[in-house]
Order: structure tokens, then C-alpha cells, then sequence
């Protein structure tokens, strides 16, 4: 498995590292480059309805998975507790699927 750092910034740098998180807080986002080495910024923000962050003082879990369909590489991979665990990448209908899922719950989250 690979192994990733992690830096606590206010802003999200203009240059980002590979296999470094940068984490802000006060913005509530996660922005990384795509752990396949295609060199795209993956960009996650914190929220209720989108990803959620984990710290335990030494490691950080980002949860659900990432996946990167919008990306040539569509890459789809876990951060838990600083480590990269690869999964398969997801078929269309399976995209799809996820796709509506996510956009219900933004709207039974938000309306209610």
C-alpha cells in the first residue's frame, strides 16, 4: 500500500505535491494529486453530503472512497489512515448509479 502525509493549511497551495493531502479546514476542503501519478488535483470537499474527514492525531481517513470519474485515469481508491488502498474502477451504470445516489441525498439532506 502506498503511504501519504498529510499538511493542515488555511489555503490550498498553488503547487501541490504528490502524496501529500493538503487539508483546510476553514474552507472545508481536501485537495491531493490523483494517487495513479496522472498529475490531476483531486478536490474533496468536507461536508455532510460529500466526504468526511477522520484525524486521529497522527493519521487521516477520508470517507467514502474517491473516485475519479471525470478523469481519463478514473482511478478509485480509499484513504484510511494515511494508507491508499486501490480498488477497481467502477463500470458506467455503476457511475451512474452513485451519481443519483449522491444527488438524492444532497436533496433530502438540503430540503429537509
Amino acid at each position: 500500500m502506498t503511504t501519504i502525509t498529510y499538511k493542515f493549511v488555511e489555503y490550498i497551495p498553488e503547487e501541490i505535491q504528490e502524496k501529500i493531502i493538503y487539508i483546510s479546514i476553514e474552507y472545508k476542503t481536501v485537495v491531493h494529486k490523483c494517487i495513479c501519478g496522472c498529475g490531476n488535483r483531486v478536490v474533496t470537499p468536507i461536508s455532510p453530503t460529500d466526504w468526511q474527514l477522520t484525524f486521529d492525531g497522527k493519521t487521516v481517513t477520508l470517507d467514502p472512497s474517491i473516485g475519479n470519474w471525470n478523469f481519463k485515469c478514473q482511478s478509485h481508491y480509499f484513504i484510511i489512515k494515511n494508507k491508499i488502498r486501490r480498488v477497481r474502477k467502477w463500470l458506467k451504470s455503476e457511475i451512474d448509479s452513485g451519481r443519483k445516489y449522491d444527488d438524492e441525498n444532497k436533496k433530502r439532506y438540503y430540503n429537509d
